[in-house]
């Protein structure tokens, strides 16, 4: 439902006339949109030197948005920001957090389920089989996976300067809350503290200098994806989704969020993308097969690989070792491997 409202939305702007133009409103560039349960938050970039026109008809915009079949609430606002040349951009970093790797790629997914974290491991593995310096971190603090993938179980200690020292597994260097908290231990924290969370796991680690740092972002596209879209100078994002159409709805959100806050989606990865039966060795689409790559060349990004469904990738997942890093595994290492040579050509 709440892809129908936002289309819907879209709909409606691109027919509604800018206030201070005149002209229709160009929704990829002066407009963002968020929908969630059925209750919308809508911002309109504007110039600051037309502030007083959109709040006149600020009420009469909201009007309009509420009549949307199905929406409950809409709340609209209106963002300004003046900024000119060198400045800008000094701005813009000045925001970012400090940290010491040149390449930062979040894995992404529009919805859980469909293996993102099992693929951040493997991939960051298969990064550093090619001979890249890789970290891992662990950005879903709701639901931390890298300690129980990795094999990790020990806390992290601080060093001289209080910060904590990133524990490493298969030639990895990692950090996750899952580190810092038990197992069983839920992370009951509104949203100010997980982005403090957040932020220290980035900025209180000493990551040391490294080519590539794989992010295992949360599902969905939330408070986690903005706040690093808005914080980390990032190399770009990989999406993960399986092959049928429930999981593409919401990779393709995943993908338009990216857009949205400017960071390129460098490709989408298909996986359990199908399943060789042990016993008669015959190919099985149960998922479907194909949906990601007709994807991507929709959405005109680059289509990475696919990845079959094996149930070794989830015993080696379980026990901690990343199947990727199996000299006993040469197919999933290849695939694994080939994506990260097409990774690293960005």
């Amino acid at each position: 439902m709440d892809n129908e409202i936002y289309k819907d939305i879209i709909k409606l702007l691109k027919n509604s006339k800018n206030p201070a133009s005149g002209s229709y409103f160009d929704v990829e560039k002066e407009v963002n949109i968020i929908v969630k349960n059925s209750h919308a938050i809508i911002s309109f970039n504007i110039d600051p030197q037309n502030v007083k026109i959109f709040e006149d008809h600020k009420d009469i915009i909201q009007k309009k948005i509420l009549e949307i079949k199905n929406l409950i609430s809409a709340q609209v606002i209106m963002t300004s920001e003046k900024k000119n040349g060198e400045q800008a951009k000094k701005n813009v970093h000045e925001n970012k957090y400090d940290i010491p790797v040149k390449n930062i790629i979040a894995i992404a997914s529009g919805k859980g389920g469909v293996g993102k974290s099992t693929v951040a491991v493997n991939l960051a593995i298969a990064l550093k089989n090619i001979g890249k310096s890789v970290v891992l971190l662990d950005a879903d603090i709701y639901g931390p996976s890298i300690p129980r993938m990795m094999g990790i179980s020990k806390k992290p200690i601080t060093n001289e300067n209080k910060k904590l020292i990133p524990l490493e597994a298969h030639g990895i260097k990692c950090m996750s809350i899952g580190f810092l908290i038990s197992e069983e231990t839920p992370a009951i924290w509104r949203g100010p503290m997980v982005m403090k969370a957040l932020e220290q796991l980035f900025t209180s680690v000493e990551w040391g200098e490294s080519e590539y740092m794989i992010v295992d972002l949360p599902p969905g596209t939330g408070d986690t994806q903005l706040t690093i879209a808005q914080k980390v100078q990032m190399k770009g994002a990989i999406i993960v989704s399986t092959p049928q159409d429930i999981a593409l709805i919401d990779a393709r959100k995943g993908i338009n969020m990216f857009k949205k806050v400017n960071i390129p989606v460098l490709g989408i990865i298909e996986n359990m993308s199908y399943f060789i039966c042990d016993n008669c060795n015959e190919r099985h689409e149960i998922f479907s097969y194909g949906g990601a790559k007709e994807e991507s060349i929709k959405m005109q990004t680059d289509f990475l690989g696919e990845i079959p469904l094996d149930k070794k990738i989830r015993i080696c997942s379980d026990q901690g070792k990343p199947l990727a890093n199996s000299i006993n595994e040469e197919t999933i290492t290849k695939i694994y491997e080939g994506i990260a040579k097409k990774i690293i050509k960005y």
